[in-house]
């Protein structure tokens, strides 16, 4: 089978399109012949060995999938051969046929194409992950969205707005702000170019954001922790302009608010029922038309690299997606 596999820690020109071959399930296991694969920032940082999880070279990168059941290992009754369906894998994605466990395998309704399915676990598993289990959401708060127009960001746009909330949205051009907007954004503010603590206090007449849901750390983060409201929460998502800042503790106290962490992987991992009905509802959405993410561009296999590219250079505005 064609597989496209991280051979050296260069990011994109690490990677090369290979033969290898075909994996057999083992007992508990299926094997997906995969149609799509998902990529997100996280493989640009795990291809140049700078995630939170190192695996050995050569491995392939691409941490969801959507594909067709089409072997079961042995003592699994299901889901069956022929069965559509979406999975998180880590990283491994990048490839015709992937192995993964037959629990965390979730089928896809028919009214969810396949390239949709295939982007829906990390970014939007993480937004209503982060939203709604960490960040516990009601409706009329407001979000404050940081980075809103790649794939993560507009991913927490959608999901907080059919959440009930109000969004304000955090992005570097106004191009993406008009992204974030499409994606049901109700304020936008550029930035760098703004003092983020003074416009989300102008935006919320001086009462400060309910949450503050932060993709890119670096500069905007102690601003936004200054600009939120009362008991606000402010979740740490990623930190995609490359600095990790430190946030002084005493903003928190005097705000009786709360810094808390979207670690979405480490969250299915140990709650995997939790994952599950989270992707049950996304899929839901996507199926009744609710929820329309946003595809960027899709790649062939073979232009994976490309595809990475277009991810390291800061330019997705909605979901990155490679096609098989």
């Amino acid at each position: 089978m064609k597989a496209v596999l991280c051979k050296s820690l260069d990011g994109p020109d690490g990677l090369k399109l290979e033969d290898i071959a075909v994996p057999v399930p083992g007992p508990g296991e299926i094997r997906i012949k995969v149609t799509a694969i998902g990529l997100n920032f996280a493989d640009t940082l795990i291809t140049r060995g700078k995630y939170q999880f190192k695996p050995e070279l050569p491995f392939s990168p691409g941490a969801e999938i959507a594909g067709v059941v089409d072997h079961l290992g042995l003592g699994v009754a299901g889901p069956a051969v022929g069965t559509r369906v979406m999975a998180a894998t880590g990283w491994g994605g990048t490839r015709e046929f992937v192995v993964v466990p037959a629990a965390s395998a979730i089928a896809v309704p028919s009214g969810v194409p396949d390239e949709v399915a295939a982007g829906l676990s990390v970014t939007y598993g993480t937004a209503i992950h982060g939203l709604k289990d960490r960040g516990h959401l009601q409706p009329g708060e407001t979000v404050v969205v940081t980075g809103a127009a790649g794939g993560a960001g507009l991913a927490a746009v959608e999901i907080a707005k059919l959440m009930g909330a109000r969004v304000i949205a955090v992005a570097s051009s106004p191009e993406k702000l008009a992204a974030a907007k499409a994606g049901g954004a109700t304020e936008l503010v550029q930035f760098p170019g703004s003092d983020l603590k003074d416009a989300v206090k102008a935006l919320t007449g001086a009462k400060g954001a309910d949450i503050v849901y932060d993709c890119i750390g670096g500069a905007a983060a102690e601003p936004l922790v200054r600009s939120l409201a009362w008991h606000g929460r402010f979740l740490v998502v990623g930190f995609a302009a490359g600095e990790i800042p430190k946030i002084p503790l005493n903003l928190l106290l005097v705000k009786g608010a709360a810094i808390a962490g979207v670690f979405w992987g480490e969250a299915v991992r140990r709650d995997p029922d939790a994952h599950a009905a989270n992707m049950s509802r996304l899929l839901s959405w996507v199926a009744n038309g609710q929820l329309k993410p946003r595809i960027h561009a899709k790649f062939p296999l073979a232009q994976t690299a490309d595809a990475l590219r277009v991810l390291d250079r800061r330019e997705a505005q909605g979901k990155v997606v490679v096609t098989i």
